[in-house]
């Protein structure tokens, strides 16, 4: 009997998603268990200059930091943080190397808002280009629009001065066969979650159950042959066969305030891996990826951008500090939006995974996520600079991690769910 990857994940998920499916709801503020600090007052005013971000851009954060402190404008300071990851071949989540859509084809997507002018720019599904979030900069100041997509933003960019590259590393290529040979060409054919025929794995089948740990013991025998076929490295495999079985989402948001007050944003992406050509995220649509406003603050994304396209992510937190939320409570408040999407209904939750990154004009921030991390050992962090840089926690709404989608089986080998799989 033939069975679909999606259905084979669903049956082989579905028995043990009940652990870590409890509502942290309005006791959010819970620790997380992990030795990373958490902010010290996230209610009260914080320090100037300060810039905040998504976890990966932590190494860059030094000379932003430097540059703003020294006057350095604000959407330039951003900008430094998310182009080291842009241009950094082994980061397969932006810029140069990122994962292809389900043709081989690395698409990318950026947002950038300046606070002191109040303009913005915006670039979706750009293809040959690596710093798309200076392109986006670009039509801020070279056009009077907003956002370019596709062939037109890509023109655009090598009008004012942006080469022409190919974006799809050796590494990245190799885990797009691997992904190919796995026969995924329908992972983000519908129907997705918010399809009200959409069925949660049934839980008639454990993962437990020995035939289906022979079964994947088999699956992934296969792709790590395969894997070594295509040539990736041995230190590599286990990560690129994660790749192929749960397609990441990879994004780094920026927000950057001076000792002035003036703030910026920025927001970049290679979008869902092997995602449907032409597919934009959250990342280029302004409110949603990335919101700034110069009177209240700055906000931004990384996880399912779907998701966060149907709830304005960005502008909703915005909005939220300018009617008096603090900083954490406005960014729970747009993760509790999205859960009222699906009608608190765990069975889909379970499998959509957001953190905000939020910064207010007094130096204010928060860092908050719908679940804990994406296993026990990958927390959700946001990367902080204000004269000391770190890694903080964030604060979750729900305890326990998220699910990836299309669904992940839990009983797989240890080195499949390791962090240390995905630095590289």
């Amino acid at each position: 009997m033939s069975i679909s990857r999606r259905g084979f994940l669903g049956s082989a998920i579905a028995a043990s998603v009940g652990t870590g499916l409890n509502a942290r709801g309005l006791n959010a503020q819970d620790k997380v268990k992990d030795d990373v600090p958490r902010p010290a007052n996230p209610f009260g005013a914080g320090k100037r200059p300060i810039i905040i971000c998504a976890n990966n851009g932590v190494n860059y954060l030094d000379d932003a930091f430097a540059f703003l402190k020294n006057g350095g404008d604000t959407l330039d300071a951003a900008l430094r943080v998310v182009k080291g990851p842009e241009d950094d071949p082994n980061d397969d989540s932006v810029g140069l190397g990122g994962l292809p859509n389900e043709e081989g084809v690395v698409e990318l997507d950026a947002c950038c808002m300046h606070g002191p002018t109040r303009r913005a720019g915006s670039v979706g599904g750009v293809r040959n280009i690596k710093n798309v979030s200076l392109v986006s900069k670009a039509v801020m100041e070279h056009t009077g629009h907003v956002m370019l997509v596709s062939e037109g933003a890509e023109r655009f960019a090598v009008a004012v001065g942006f080469p022409r590259e190919n974006l799809l590393t050796e590494r990245s290529r190799k885990i797009w066969l691997l992904w190919k040979e796995y026969h995924s060409t329908d992972d983000w054919w519908g129907p997705g979650l918010a399809d009200p025929q959409w069925k949660p794995p049934s839980p008639a089948t454990s993962p437990q159950s020995e035939p289906q740990s022979d079964l994947w013991e088999q699956r992934i025998q296969r792709l790590e042959e395969h894997a070594a076929r295509l040539g990736i490295e041995p230190e590599f495999r286990m990560a690129a066969i994660r790749r192929v079985l749960s397609p990441p989402t990879g994004t780094i948001h920026c927000s950057a305030l001076n000792d002035k007050g003036e703030i910026s944003g920025c927001t970049t992406t290679s979008g869902l891996a092997f995602k449907l050509p032409g597919r934009c995220g959250d990342s280029p649509i302004i409110g949603a990826g990335c919101y700034t406003d110069q009177d209240v603050g700055s906000a931004g994304a990384t996880g399912s951008g779907e998701e966060n396209i149907k709830v304005a992510g960005a502008h909703t937190i915005i909005e939220n500090m300018r009617r008096g939320m603090p900083p954490l409570e406005a960014g729970l408040d747009a993760l509790k939006r999205i859960v009222r999407n699906y009608n608190n209904d765990m069975s889909k939750l379970k499998f959509i995974d957001m953190t905000y990154y939020v910064l207010r004009k007094d130096g204010a921030y928060a860092g908050v996520s719908l679940w804990e991390g994406y296993s026990s050992t990958r927390a959700h962090k946001i990367a902080v600079h204000d004269g000391a840089k770190r890694s903080e926690v964030t604060v979750a709404l729900f305890k326990g991690s998220s699910h990836e989608f299309p669904p992940f089986p839990v009983a797989m080998p240890k080195e499949l769910t390791e962090d240390s799989v995905y630095v590289k």
